[in-house]
């Protein structure tokens, strides 16, 4: 199976192409930490990584692409890209959150033990995920308090993703606990991931974990004091 990969969900940006076939193994990828401005990369590097692999759109089995948790701007982007892909070509897209995929790549680096995913929110909160030691969830993904994670974790947790080394503090752990600092997931995760993916029940819609912080506008005149 050949599956193009996007993720735009964090401060990352990357696209890759993934085959697991015998006869057609192949891998290629180009990413940039970029923080913003998604939408003007990304077409880019799915072209760069399309030639690289001497990849056609019409040899796509399927499109994969992160759902978050995220920033809206950045999911949009994916999102609207792949969706648009899997409507033109006529294949399955399929989504994959930012923590297991960061699970995943923590799995492989110590499955010793559960991990919990941690990614920095706002002041106290992170976003966050535990997962066992093969990257399966052990619970629902959500936002959760420095505090309240620390009165409820088990002693032999390991730590991954952008909020570990602030967890581990509080936590008390020690450093050999923290099996991974990055703010976004490797792009090649995502996309293995993405093979296995139940189209079905691997949706491409957003995980919104809290509301926007922009507030509407208000409709109507404003009235003068």
């Amino acid at each position: 199976m050949r599956v193009l990969a996007i993720d735009t969900a964090l401060a990352n940006c990357a696209a890759a192409v993934l085959d697991n076939g015998a006869e057609t193994a192949c891998f290629g990828a180009f990413g940039e930490e970029i923080g913003r401005g998604h939408a003007e990369r990304l077409m880019d590097m799915i072209g760069e990584v399309m030639a690289e692999t001497s990849t056609a759109f019409s040899d796509l089995d399927r499109v994969v692409v992160t759902v978050g948790p995220g920033s809206f701007t950045g999911l949009r982007v994916g999102l609207s890209v792949a969706r648009g892909f899997g409507l033109v070509l006529g294949k399955p897209v399929v989504g994959i959150t930012t923590l297991a995929a960061i699970a995943r790549a923590a799995a492989r680096e110590d499955g010793r033990g559960s991990v919990l995913v941690a990614l920095t929110g706002k002041g106290d909160e992170v976003y966050c995920q535990q997962f066992d030691d093969g990257g399966w969830p052990l619970s629902e993904a959500g936002v959760r308090t420095l505090s309240d994670l620390a009165a409820s974790l088990p002693e032999d947790i390991r730590l991954a993703g952008s909020a570990a080394e602030k967890l581990a503090d509080v936590l008390g752990l020690p450093a050999d606990r923290i099996l991974s600092t990055s703010g976004f997931p490797g792009i090649r995760d995502v996309a293995e991931l993405g093979l296995t993916a139940d189209p079905v029940v691997s949706s491409p819609s957003p995980l919104y974990l809290r509301p926007p912080d922009a507030t509407p506008q208000r409709k109507g005149r404003i009235e003068r004091q």
